[in-house]
């Protein structure tokens, strides 16, 4: 009776968190307890029960989130550190409340929790593996292979001036002929919004960068050429060739995001078809693509048997017409 009346108080101080226990459950809170700071300098930033919260917990949970630039290097002062403890601290206590009420016993939960810790192992693996094998050496092999493939296009730099009628073009060719300013001139009478204020200048293009007629006659126009008037579906035009060239190869920071996506797609696959060797994968229910499935035997009338061809549409039409008469 005293030993009864005795344990009452110490069932009291016993902590919310649910005792850890192993049988048919998944251990969640031993998880949160068995944490360690990642490193000599990660700190406790929030206790939470008898769990506590890392700063590394909040930095990679900003790092994940895109929240900062330097996720690293974010203080525990910054507002976006606080926003995101914040959270992480409202979801430890919803984990350890469920964990309470022995929610982790549901087999739809210990589902779900599977698969999460599966999805999280595969990354981790994918980090480990494919991420790590991108260096800057992987990058400099593609882009200089890129840029060995990659055809050389041939560029031309144009001005031009663009009005509604032929008599307009024919007069705008006539007064530079006569030595007016061509770019000051586009200012003055070009109806083309985008370049006039630029003197008509178009940049470089290509021979695709422009619609046919106006590509085809910039083309054909040498350098420092004055073109005869000519149309498109946008107007009337006359146009001066400023330069050609060969076009540049892109730089290798312009393309390294293009090409760290294609590694690591390329190390994704290549890792599951070494791990395919290791663990063999058999689907159920699904049928056999039909270029590797073994011909069934021949059954008496198959036309495989009696050598007859199969009737065509308009036959078996016909037959059914037939029939219905």
């Amino acid at each position: 009776m005293l030993a009864a009346c005795g344990a009452e108080p110490d069932r009291q101080a016993e902590p919310a968190e649910p005792a850890v226990r192993a049988e048919g459950r998944v251990d969640v809170l031993a998880r949160f307890l068995a944490l360690e700071p990642a490193g000599p300098d990660d700190s406790v930033v929030a206790e939470v029960g008898t769990t506590v919260i890392y700063a590394s917990d909040v930095r990679r949970e900003i790092a994940a989130r895109s929240l900062h630039d330097q996720p690293a290097s974010v203080a525990p002062s910054d507002p976006v550190f606080q926003q995101v403890l914040s959270e992480l601290t409202e979801q430890r206590l919803l984990a350890l409340e469920a964990l309470r009420r022995g929610m982790d016993r549901d087999i739809e939960a210990r589902r779900r929790l599977a698969a999460a810790e599966e999805r999280i192992l595969g990354n981790i693996l994918v980090e480990t593996v494919v991420a790590n094998s991108i260096t800057d050496e992987a990058i400099e092999r593609i882009y200089q292979e890129q840029n060995r493939l990659a055809p050389r296009v041939e560029e031309v730099r144009a001005s031009h001036i663009l009005v509604t009628t032929r008599e307009e073009a024919e007069e705008v060719a006539r007064l530079l002929a006569e030595g007016e300013d061509f770019a000051q001139l586009a200012r003055q009478v070009s109806q083309d919004p985008g370049t006039r204020l630029d003197g008509g200048d178009l940049g470089y293009f290509t021979r695709d960068g422009m619609v046919q007629a106006f590509s085809r006659q910039a083309f054909d126009t040498e350098v420092g050429v004055i073109s005869e008037p000519f149309q498109t579906d946008y107007g009337w035009h006359v146009l001066r060739v400023t330069d050609r060239r060969v076009q540049p190869r892109p730089g290798l920071e312009s393309l390294r995001g293009n090409i760290v996506r294609f590694l690591t797609l390329e190390g994704i696959q290549t890792l599951l078809d070494t791990v395919r060797q290791t663990y063999p994968v058999t689907r159920s229910g699904v049928p056999a693509p039909s270029q590797i499935r073994a011909p069934g035997p021949v059954q008496p009338g198959d036309p495989e048997e009696s050598g007859e061809d199969e009737p065509d549409d308009a036959g078996l039409d016909d037959a059914g017409e037939a029939s219905e008469r």
